[in-house]
């Protein structure tokens, strides 16, 4: 019996066998549902989705969504952390025995993710036929400057990275390591290069693109930390005169997600609560990911977040050292940070307490305890009560939580800033009265007086231009670009500055720390 059923299997291999030969690459087939390089990169439709795709890169962990919000304001002299994650709470301190912890990690690979994505736009959507030119221009540059904002990160916080310019030709290929005058070289190249094709705004689903504004103030930005300040000067005065940007007449405008893509907005990696898969979405790339900012859930207040980020008392300080011109508290302040505002031991002050008392509707930091507070940490520790927590980015204005999706878009380049660093720029070259006009109007929208044009030499303004950048751009991931380019990670008299405002500085090494591994 066994013998003939053997038998008889056998006869029915070899007629499958037989049935098969002539089709020798039976398992060796192109899954349909798989986009090759070959069967991709036909069309508009093509290059546009590729194009969308670049832009996903901004809303990786590593990117805007979280990560970087570390590396750039905990790591200044702003912000600290008390994260019982010590890993990551040391990470803001100058200290990371784990190379590949996943902060760093994180920020590494979703840059390079983000510069592969361009690459390949850049490859291969100049072979598309019939494509509009005017439309593939676009593309490319938008790539371009996508590219160009990648390493502009990436050189400041790493230095020397690999400079990649083309997709890898196999998984084993290994980039030239680039110097960081290569890679600020090819940050000015791909932003001159984009310039051109990028159009001035964009209407309805292309908002949130790159325009041209914004590869203009990258571009002044990239001179202004090669302190090339007449190159800077010449793009920010074309950002300037362009009639497109003017400041909101509310500061909080630019950080609230009904406000978006506002009048001041430069340009801003676009999050939303929509959960793509479920309540409980992944953190990854793919489909099920969804695409809100954490910000606001790692640094809110203790019971709200996971309060992994906070503020240093002196900025609450800074802040209150001048009155607006009716005698009121800077209403920038109660716009950056909660922090308990009749603590007169730590914030001594004579101006009249404002009446923004709440955070998340509760009201402990003028030390009442309504009897449905929550959550109640909040309300009755003492500790709790004396620190400054993060108010840029949080939620508290139309709900009483955090989560891991917050709908806030994250304003990476504003006009406000823009201003400033005209002024700098202006004031480095000796024109001081040219400079003070543009401080004014942003000293104006805070109902601050206006400065005297013949009150200040060139220190004198460099220093009130420190102190203004603070008031305006705290904790908006702009001031570890300032501390580079005011040289005060280079020398033992800027790092003394530091160290009196912020002791995670004792850990810092001059020609080590300013880097990341």
């Amino acid at each position: 019996m066994k013998s003939a059923f053997l038998t008889r299997l056998g006869l029915a291999g070899a007629l499958l066998i037989s049935a098969t030969a002539c089709e020798k690459d039976l398992l060796d087939q192109v899954n349909p549902n798989l986009p090759t390089t070959e069967s991709s990169w036909k069309s508009s439709d093509d290059a546009v989705r590729a194009s969308t795709a670049t832009y996903a890169g901004l809303q990786g962990l590593g990117m805007y969504r979280r990560w970087l919000n570390f590396a750039f304001d905990l790591r200044d002299d702003t912000g600290f952390s008390q994260s019982p994650w010590g890993e990551l709470a040391d990470f803001t301190r100058f200290v990371q025995t784990n190379y590949n912890f996943e902060v760093s990690q994180n920020i590494w690979r979703d840059h390079y993710r983000t510069i592969y994505r361009c690459n390949q736009v850049l490859a291969y959507v100049p072979a598309i036929q019939g494509m509009d030119a005017t439309l593939q221009k676009r593309v490319l540059a938008e790539a371009r400057f996508l590219r160009a904002l990648s390493y502009f990160n990436l050189v400041s916080l790493y230095g020397n990275v690999p400079l990649a310019l083309a997709p890898p030709t196999s998984l084993d290929q290994v980039y030239p390591q680039g110097t960081e005058a290569e890679v600020w070289a090819q940050v000015i190249a791909d932003l001159q290069a984009a310039q051109p094709d990028l159009p001035t705004a964009y209407t309805g689903n292309d908002v949130g693109r790159a325009t041209k504004g914004a590869a203009t103030t990258l571009l002044g930005k990239a001179y202004m930390q090669n302190k090339r300040w007449a190159d800077a000067q010449a793009q920010f005065a074309q950002v300037i005169s362009s009639g497109t940007y003017r400041l909101t007449a509310d500061y909080t405008d630019n950080f609230r997600h009904t406000t978006e893509n506002n009048s001041e907005s430069i340009f801003e990696v676009q999050f939303t609560d929509e959960k793509k898969g479920g309540n409980d979405a992944g953190n990854g790339p793919d489909a099920t990911s969804s695409q809100g900012g954490q910000r606001s859930q790692f640094w809110g207040v203790p019971g709200a977040g996971f309060n992994d980020g906070e503020i240093r008392p002196w900025v609450v300080r800074e802040m209150l050292q001048e009155p607006t011109a009716a005698g009121q508290r800077d209403p920038r302040l109660a716009a950056t940070a909660f922090y308990n505002r009749r603590d007169q031991a730590q914030f001594s002050t004579t101006l009249p307490v404002d009446a923004d008392t709440l955070a998340y509707g509760i009201g402990f930091l003028n030390r009442t305890k309504p009897a449905d507070s929550k959550p109640e940490a909040i309300a009755v520790s003492v500790r709790n009560r004396a620190r400054v927590y993060w108010r840029k980015y949080a939620t508290d204005y139309y709900r009483t939580f955090e989560d891991f999706d917050s709908p806030i878009n994250h304003r990476v380049m504003r006009y406000a800033d823009v201003l400033l660093l005209q002024a700098e720029a202006l004031n480095e070259q000796g024109q001081m009265a040219a400079a003070i006009p543009l401080i004014n109007q942003v000293r104006q929208r805070a109902g601050l007086a206006p400065l005297s044009a013949g009150s200040f030499t060139q220190a004198s303004l460099r220093t009130q231009l420190m102190h203004e950048r603070v008031t305006e751009l705290t904790g908006e991931g702009v001031r570890w670009f300032d501390l580079q380019r005011w040289g005060l990670l280079d020398n033992q008299t800027g790092l003394n500055l530091l160290k009196a405002r912020d002791s995670d500085f004792n850990n810092f090494v001059i020609g080590k720390s300013r880097l990341l591994p």
